[in-house]
């Protein structure tokens, strides 16, 4: 009978141990990944980027819709409250990516305009390519990376 629980006690502690294993690798790897900016596909060439700068400054932002990750095609229609975005239930946005934090960033409206800004996310985030570090002007059809998520302010 001792045999057989010396037996079990040894195979838990490997199953802990392999447990352990895991979740560092699984550490660094989202490390590994934060730390590399995999960078956002975005549309190319001269003429998508003129469109894009003259579709910037037209109108105000009403809507939030999101073009990547696993929420991709959802739209929010924008009011005059700002809009929470991270894994939180409570948040306005709510992400189920791996890469987002419970409170990740807050988009909040300043008149006319749309302001993104970090909430102290782990991996950031970014607008069109750019590491936001303070509260800055969203303009609209400009993407705003949130881990895997990109979204985008549209008239």
């Amino acid at each position: 009978m001792q045999g057989i629980l010396l037996q079990v006690i040894r195979f838990g502690f490997l199953i802990l141990l392999w447990l352990f294993v895991y979740a560092i690798i699984r550490a660094m790897r989202s490390d590994l990944a934060a730390a590399s900016g995999t960078r956002v596909a975005s549309t190319s060439g001269r003429t998508a980027r003129r469109e894009r700068g003259a579709n910037r400054s037209r109108g105000t932002a009403r809507y939030l819709v999101v073009t990547a990750g696993a929420l991709a095609n959802t739209r929010i229609t924008l009011g005059t409250q700002a809009v929470l975005i991270g894994r939180a239930d409570d948040s306005t946005l709510v992400l189920t990516d791996d890469y987002a934090s419970e409170r990740h960033a807050r988009l909040s409206p300043r008149g006319d305009d749309w302001y993104v800004e970090d909430l102290g996310s782990t991996n950031g985030t970014y607008l069109d390519r750019t590491k936001v570090t303070t509260a800055v002007r969203a303009p609209i059809n400009t993407p705003i990376r949130v881990g895997k998520t990109v979204i985008e302010l549209r008239p």
